[in-house]
């Protein structure tokens, strides 16, 4: 809908119908409209429906609306996926009694045609669950939501249901903020559910948000009736944006009337800082009161050299006095290690003393065989006589 059919010539209401609460514009004669809550008849694409005046105590002038449109459609975002105002159709009248009371006995009937609906599901095996459905107030169609992991062939149900209801079926898969949007009441805040109240464009909501707020993070007390996120932590984001820009990070210096300190924990809605100073002492202070500085200051830095200039010579000191033990043990070790040379070498020397007994014995008792064979041998041979006897001497 453009700004050029709303002009001074045209008169212009803001209606709220159907059961996923659609928001139109819809053109009209009246010279004034009621200033209280008020149902209109309007004719839609859908058909004749029942719907509800947006804005009637104080939005209209002489039954014209009087807001901004540029900033009404901007406020619901004409670029989103589920941008609820469009170009309705036209207005019809004035609810009057009897109309609501049709309307309140087809709303009474819907039990009875949801159940024959899930009982067709069910004999047709269809994988898709069945959560609400809307009759429209004309007669001129029933109009089925239901619940589906992906696409699901129901060509056969819109069939039997049309014959079993003499008129049009309509079946519209949703998703499960939709769902909560039909069938869900009371939050635990006690207030109807945003969703099904007043909320149109449903934005994304992360446990970011929840951790800023310091929520607690158990998913059964921050999702919805939807089982995501609750939509209301997105609602105060924001402002716990801008709070946390004027607090220090974790581990930031800063400055106090007691010294100097580093911040180690901080509350966004009370503005309070976490110190801790050099000697272990916590005190919480506002962050008004603290200067953040951006680094370490000179007098931590000083004290802390100091410090360890210090404790150097006595750590000096004590390596010198474990070198030193560690030198007798040295030498102990040492002298330890020597005798135990000395005893393997005494044990080898002896060693080697009976191995040279052993081998000069062994020569003996072979030089003592050797003689004695030579005797036998000698012993053995016959005597030899002198075959040529010596010749007289002469006389």
């Amino acid at each position: 809908m453009t700004d050029k059919s709303h002009n001074k010539h045209t008169k212009k209401m803001l209606v709220r119908y159907g059961k996923l609460g659609f928001l139109g514009w819809f053109s009209h004669s009246e010279q004034s409209l009621p200033k209280t809550k008020t149902k209109v008849i309007i004719k839609t694409e859908r058909g004749l429906e029942l719907g509800e005046l947006v804005g009637a105590n104080s939005s209209y002038f002489h039954g014209n609306f009087k807001g901004n449109f540029n900033t009404l459609q901007e406020y619901f975002e004409l670029d989103h996926p589920d941008y609820p105002l469009a170009e309705g159709g036209e207005f019809v009248r004035i609810a009057t009694a009897q109309d609501i009371n049709e309307a309140q006995h087809v709303r009474e009937s819907a039990g009875e045609e949801l159940k024959i609906c899930r009982e067709y599901v069910d004999k047709l095996g269809l994988k898709m669950k069945i959560v609400d459905f809307e009759h429209i107030f004309g007669g001129e169609r029933i109009v089925f939501y239901f619940l589906a992991d992906g696409r699901v062939d129901f060509r056969e149900l819109v069939k039997q249901l049309a014959q079993e209801f003499q008129t049009r079926i309509e079946m519209r898969q949703i998703g499960a903020r939709d769902e909560a949007r039909l069938i869900s009441d009371i939050e635990t805040c006690g207030q109807e559910c945003c969703c099904r109240r007043y909320l149109k464009i449903l934005k994304p909501v992360n446990m970011r948000m929840a951790k800023t707020q310091k929520a607690t993070l158990d998913p059964s007390k921050i999702s919805g009736h939807c089982g995501r996120l609750r939509c209301c932590l997105r609602y105060e984001d924001k402002t716990y944006q801008e709070l946390k820009k004027e607090l220090p990070n974790r581990q930031s210096w800063v400055k106090t009337p007691a010294g100097f300190g580093r911040v180690i924990d901080y509350q966004i809605l009370t503005q309070l800082l976490q110190i801790q100073y050099e000697d272990g002492k916590m005190e919480a202070l506002p962050a008004d009161e603290v200067e953040v500085l951006e680094g370490m200051p000179d007098e931590v830095r000083i004290s802390r050299e100091a410090a360890r200039s210090k404790q150097q010579p006595e750590q000096s000191s004590r390596s010198s006095d474990s070198q030193s033990g560690n030198g007798k043990e040295q030498t102990s070790s040492e002298d330890s290690s020597s005798n135990q040379k000395d005893e393997h070498s005494g044990g080898s020397e002896g060693q080697n003393g009976k191995k040279q007994q052993n081998r000069k014995g062994r020569k003996g008792k072979n030089k003592r065989t050797r003689s004695s064979r030579q005797n036998e041998d000698k012993d053995s041979q016959p005597e030899q006589k002198d075959e040529n006897p010596a010749e007289p001497a002469e006389s």
